[in-house]
């Protein structure tokens, strides 16, 4: 009896870091909502990921969600945040859809000095989840737009946030945290600006998030590649899907992006995402693209995120429509 109850501790010890049950009823819907309907382009970031019980997720939002208005958004309930640069908090979005070119889109519709994703938690109502020191900045943001600071919510590395039924957690990320002068009030832009210097916001992060149909999916945020994607996503929380950032240079390129999968996270699908580049054409994977170099690369069924276009997932990872 003594081996037996030792083996079963054994046994609930592995099961400790599951961000969800074993893969249980419905799907996990994920739509990219990029700058150019049906194509992955240059500057496509944000998904909505909803859970079975409704739960709706915004991540990153950037230039590519047309505001808080963007009907493709609907329901929000909570939005994530990986860090402070443009392209991923938003100084500014397009004015309609498929406005100016996939390589360059059309983003004149001016959010500064607030952001694009404070707008919307602001609008609708929403929690926003950040990490490391981005709570304390992004309170006073959302209180100088109208909302409730208390919206905002930390999660710091080793903790986990609820929203619905739905799991967070924040991850590290290697990369850089620092808030363009253009989102500060008039004398500290100013101040940085005659010296060239960046307002830090702590480190950035990336998330694992845990649904109630048992996927786990590693949001990667921008980042190279670190021993936290073994160890704490794959041992740990044991992702099985995986979006990360394939653009090389500021982040992982695709074969390095290749080798975070298949060698640390180890999901058992992905989807590419931060490409930089105009990585589609009706829909269609150009050849010789970096995307086209990664979803060669990986030995996972990799995904391409269409903008408008929905997947859904089952708990174990597993496109079950849409890809």
């Amino acid at each position: 009896m003594k081996r037996a109850a030792v083996v079963l501790a054994a046994l609930c010890a592995g099961c400790a870091g599951m961000m969800a049950p074993p893969a249980g009823p419905g799907v996990v819907k994920i739509t990219a909502l990029g700058s150019h309907d049906g194509e992955f382009c240059a500057r496509d970031r944000a998904m909505v990921l909803e859970d079975p019980d409704g739960t709706r997720i915004l991540y990153d939002a950037g230039f590519t969600v047309r505001g808080a208005n963007d009907p493709r958004l609907g329901k929000i309930d909570a939005v994530l945040l990986s860090h402070v640069h443009g392209d991923h908090l938003g100084p500014a979005h397009q004015p309609a859809a498929n406005a100016g070119a996939c390589g360059n889109p059309d983003f004149s519709v001016n959010d500064t000095p607030n952001s694009n994703t404070v707008n919307i938690v602001v609008a609708k109502k929403a929690k926003f989840l950040v990490g490391s020191d981005m709570n304390t900045f992004f309170a006073g943001k959302v209180k100088s737009a109208g909302g409730d600071p208390a919206q905002v919510q930390l999660v710091r590395f080793g903790g986990t946030a609820k929203v619905g039924g739905v799991k967070v957690a924040t991850v590290p990320a290697v990369h850089t945290n620092a808030v363009d002068p253009a989102f500060l009030d008039k004398p500290l832009a100013d101040l940085l600006r005659a010296n060239n210097l960046l307002a830090e916001v702590g480190p950035p992060v990336g998330y694992v998030v845990g649904f109630t149909n048992g996927l786990v999916v590693y949001l990667s945020g921008d980042t190279g590649i670190t021993a936290e994607q073994d160890v704490v996503v794959r041992r740990h929380y044991k992702a099985n899907l995986a979006v990360i950032n394939i653009g090389d240079v500021f982040t992982t390129g695709p074969t390095e992006a290749a080798y975070v999968i298949d060698d640390l996270v180890k999901p058992n699908s992905v989807i590419a995402s931060h490409a930089n580049e105009v990585a589609t054409q009706g829909g269609k994977l150009i050849p010789g693209t970096k995307t086209d170099t990664f979803v060669k690369a990986v030995k996972v069924p990799a995904y391409v995120p269409l903008s408008g276009k929905t997947m859904a997932f089952d708990g174990s990872g597993k496109c079950v429509s849409g890809c």
